[in-house]
């Protein structure tokens, strides 16, 4: 909170960044963008509670043990980790005594809390009030164990921000960036809590609170904010369930503040560090961190990347390193395409095995997956295959698209230039189980036009495109049947083609 005194013009600009945090999330509430949370991969969150958790005992291991920090704000996290630990005058063991005797506490009166069923038993605030009265009572204050020192026991005051035309247009960019930043790291702490509460979670309700905190907080003379991990995390290992432990923290906060500020100050810094150390422990899932590194390679490399960079960038960037992790591994996983071989010589169509015998005058296939850029190699691929397997005698290839989807103009155009050269051979292609958007698309593009009657759309009833596509086939060759032909036994291609695929 800023502005206890008269704000000064880098004081105005916090408080107008903070407004236009707020309107920029906001707008992004109205557009509902919160939906898009869902392609964060879960092993992005795994990774961020670890690295979040690996950060936040680092920064507080200096407090625990009693050493000063070094270096200024502008310096690099490990920069400043270093420097405290061999500048920082070394370790005060009467400071360390209290950090390690807050964790040892908040240990034991967790197990007698759940030992004797406790649930309402505010245990930290009970060792935080119980290491500032030791802490007053041997006098450790007044030698090497810090405290918190003066808290200002009155709220900011209403003073709106100041809007000039000049100012937002420097701001917007950074502001911006901070508002997306700040909505990852608080959509990353929400997803991270319901993971370990099993609770739903509404990311557009989400992005709401952090942009009205921010607008209302740009009244009250406020630095733009987010989620706090820390404070979430304690909240919830502390027994919260509901909301209203959110708004009940806010009053304690306040009550505080106004009551209870000339106190306050007697709380041992070692003693909150020992606090937060035990709750960055409790924030990792070591179960799904475990099962995230051992159970394929890239959830590994997402959980790995996003846990490092948030100790070795930030805290606000990892979780963005982490998504374009997910998107640089995806995308060639969601462009793995298949193509399988369909024979219709003994029965029902089935999907050809290495020992069947392969027809020669007719070529099934079918093509499954997402038809999109990413997709371009294995398109690629796939249609030279069919191109190597047309030998002089093959006059038809049936190509079914009931599961391929999405196409793009990218994959389109891959699949125009195989009519084409296809065509050019002299061999008729039949595009069988076509669904309406795909042939939406195709007749946009022209290549509907192209294929005339050969374009075979999906069905609603059992023998469907893929029979109709064959029948059709038939009628191209004629007579001109092949060794293995299920005509040649006097059966009708309807035999051969008693359902679909």
């Amino acid at each position: 909170i800023a502005g206890i005194v008269e704000p000064d013009a880098r004081v105005r600009a916090a408080i107008l960044l903070a407004f236009l945090v707020g309107a920029i999330q906001l707008g992004i509430t109205l557009l509902r963008l919160g939906d898009l949370e869902r392609y964060i991969s879960h092993s992005v969150i795994v990774g961020f509670t670890a690295g979040a958790s690996a950060l936040l005992a680092l920064d507080q291991l200096k407090n625990l043990l009693g050493m000063k920090s070094v270096g200024d704000a502008h310096s690099h996290f490990l920069v400043r980790f270093f420097r405290s630990l061999s500048e920082g005058g070394g370790v005060q063991f009467e400071t360390a005594a209290v950090g390690l005797g807050t964790i040892a506490a908040v240990v034991a009166l967790r197990w007698l809390k759940r030992r004797l069923d406790l649930r309402l038993a505010p245990e930290l605030l009970l060792v935080v009030i119980g290491m500032a009265v030791l802490t007053s009572w041997l006098g450790l204050d007044a030698r090497s164990v810090a405290v918190i020192g003066e808290i200002p026991g009155r709220f900011p005051s209403f003073a709106p921000p100041q809007l000039e035309l000049g100012d937002v247009r420097e701001l917007a960019s950074g502001a911006l960036a901070v508002a997306l930043l700040g909505l990852l790291e608080a959509i990353s702490m929400s997803k991270a809590l319901a993971a370990a509460t099993r609770q739903k979670l509404d990311m557009n309700q989400q992005c709401l609170s952090e942009a009205l905190a921010n607008l209302t907080g740009s009244f009250f003379q406020c630095m733009p904010g987010s989620g706090s991990l820390t404070r979430s995390a304690i909240n919830q290992q502390a027994g919260a369930v509901t909301q209203w432990s959110g708004v009940i923290s806010a009053a304690a906060v306040a009550l505080i503040m106004f009551a209870f500020a000339p106190y306050a100050r007697f709380i041992p810094r070692a003693a909150l560090a020992g606090i937060l150390m035990v709750t960055a422990w409790n924030m990792i899932d070591w179960r799904a961190l475990s099962y995230h590194l051992r159970t394929t390679r890239f959830d590994a490399a997402i959980v790995l990347a996003t846990a490092i960079s948030a100790v070795a960038i930030s805290i606000e960037f990892c979780v963005l390193i982490g998504v374009l992790m997910s998107f640089l591994l995806t995308v060639p996983r969601a462009g793995q395409t298949l193509l399988s071989e369909f024979t219709l010589t003994d029965g029902p169509l089935r999907e050809r095995l290495p020992e069947d015998p392969a027809c020669g005058r007719i070529l099934v296939f079918g093509l499954e997956g997402e038809m999109f850029f990413g997709a371009t190699a294995a398109l690629e691929a796939h249609f030279a295959t069919i191109e190597e397997r047309i030998v002089p005698e093959i006059r038809v290839v049936v190509l079914r698209l009931k599961r391929a989807r999405n196409p793009d103009a990218v994959a389109l155009t891959l699949l125009e230039d195989f009519l084409e050269r296809v065509k050019a051979r002299g061999v008729h292609v039949l595009l069988c189980g076509v669904r309406a958007e795909f042939a939406e698309k195709l007749d946009r593009t022209g290549i509907s036009a192209q294929l005339g009657t050969r374009l075979f759309l999906e069905q609603p009833v059992r023998l469907t495109s893929t029979m109709l596509a064959v029948r059709h086939a038939y009628e191209l060759i004629g007579n001109d049947t092949c060794a293995i032909c299920p005509r040649r036994g006097g059966r009708s291609p309807e035999v051969a083609v008693q359902y679909e695929i």
